[in-house]
């Protein structure tokens, strides 16, 4: 059965096995398309255990076979000032399940070294490597063909958290913000360069989020949740999410997830 569309841009799968099947199969699409059409697949992964069941289903036979690994360009949209080796990681996760069983060549990985003693110093090198392999948009900011986004419980997404000064950020690509639940410092892409992107996709899943999936897009908060803010000036936001967090979505106009392009 394809997911259906509760809401513009909102498409709801079975469970969250179907959300990593639905996602694996846009991602096989948005590669060639992406490929065929500029010569490279530029993509911001997420953290979180909803983005793992994509990557585990990627580095299957079923996936891996269907995707140019070598013109794939993998970044980061945020990160926790661990080592990589770390199981709070988000690379050090994004690699075990995806990295060491796709032939993507190490020289196409950019991750973000937010364990580095100076992380200030760390971000403006990951700002350099965006300037190096990304084009840019008409405001000038770097633009990715995929970014891969969660939800929080709160409403924060990447390092994005309410109440943040960052939210607020016009120039800078990458940040370094502290993130007072934890005291500790994360590398983050910053709201312009989410903004920026062709493609912007949330993978919600399990009934811990049906509160605050319906909030960030059926509620008008003020100041708005920081998922709320992601919106593509010139590309498209997409939710793929499982029936228990859209158990407190409105069912009404629901339609089949469109094949092919979208």
């Amino acid at each position: 059965m394809l997911p259906r569309e509760t809401l513009p841009g909102v498409y709801v799968c079975a469970d969250a096995a179907e959300l990593a099947r639905t996602a694996a199969r846009r991602f096989v699409d948005w590669a060639w398309q992406s490929i065929a059409k500029e010569g490279n697949f530029n993509v911001a992964l997420s953290g979180g255990s909803t983005p793992q069941e994509l990557y585990r289903l990627l580095a299957t036979p079923e996936f891996r076979a269907q995707v140019d690994w070598p013109r794939v360009h993998l970044f980061w949209g945020d990160e926790r000032a661990v080592p990589p080796d770390s199981p709070e990681s988000n690379y050090g996760n994004a690699r075990r399940e995806l990295l060491l069983r796709v032939p993507i060549p190490a020289g196409n990985v950019h991750r973000m070294e937010a364990e580095d003693a100076n992380i200030g110093r760390a971000a403006h090198d990951y700002e350099s490597a965006l300037r190096q392999f990304l084009p840019l948009d008409d405001r000038g900011f770097p633009r990715f063909h995929l970014i891969l986004l969660g939800l929080g419980k709160e409403g924060h997404t990447a390092s994005l958290f309410p109440g943040s000064k960052l939210l607020r950020e016009t120039s800078r690509w990458v940040s370094t913000p502290l993130v007072p639940k934890i005291g500790a410092r994360r590398m983050t892409l910053t709201l312009p360069v989410l903004e920026a992107a062709v493609r912007v996709v949330f993978l919600v899943a399990g009934a811990d989020k049906a509160s605050i999936l319906r909030e960030v897009l059926c509620d008008h908060p003020d100041p708005p949740l920081p998922a709320q803010m992601v919106k593509p000036r010139e590309g498209e936001r997409l939710f793929f999410v499982d029936e228990a967090a859209a158990s407190k979505l409105s069912a009404s106009q629901s339609q089949p997830m469109p094949k092919g392009n979208s």
